[in-house]
């Protein structure tokens, strides 16, 4: 078994005309693994335009805990209550960054992965560097850059390198032919 970090990551389609519903049931799935012994973290990721694919993420100790709340009697009823809500589920599970890009053989290229990391990374280290200097600056740089760390990865690897990886997804899983298509498509008006 595994003794790092696990990560779930559960992809639902929403049945037609039952939006609000999926969404109370994600969220009611969100909670009741937030009580389970191991829960590290979920979120749920809505749908870009034009799509009704939602994604929602477990991220669990250890493969152990996270097996352990998948065969619960808690979440097999909450997918049971909530089965008839969504079509075509799916669910894979994936360990380190390769969870914030998709199924293997769906991830783009390490360059455009670099490059939403970074874009995550920047923005979040600057604000957090200009807000903390006046008390930053004051510290050794081996301490500085130890406080720096442990604050900025949780708030990376949990809220800011997904919501990048969400918002770029587009650019992300675009290819070279899709670009191309999508150009020359005639456009409608």
């Amino acid at each position: 078994m595994s003794t790092s970090p696990v990560t779930l990551m559960v992809a639902r389609r929403v049945a037609q005309g039952r939006y609000q519903e999926l969404i109370a049931w994600l969220h009611e799935g969100e909670q009741l693994a937030t009580d389970f012994p191991g829960y590290l973290g979920s979120g749920v990721l809505a749908p870009p335009p034009g799509d009704d694919e939602f994604q929602i993420i477990f991220r669990f100790v250890d493969e152990a805990t996270l097996n352990a709340w998948e065969h619960s009697v808690s979440r097999k009823s909450w997918l049971l209550r909530g089965s008839d809500l969504f079509a075509h589920p799916h669910e894979h599970r994936v360990k380190g960054i390769d969870g914030w890009f998709g199924a293997a053989g769906q991830r783009p290229p390490r360059w455009k992965q670099a490059i939403a990391i970074w874009l995550a990374f920047f923005p979040v280290s600057l604000l957090f560097n200009v807000v903390l200097s006046p008390w930053l600056g004051e510290l050794e740089l081996v301490t500085r850059v130890l406080v720096s760390t442990l604050v900025l990865t949780p708030l990376m690897v949990y809220w800011f390198i997904p919501l990048s990886t969400h918002l770029l997804a587009g650019w992300l899983h675009s290819t070279p032919e899709k670009s191309l298509r999508t150009a020359a498509a005639p456009q409608s008006r």
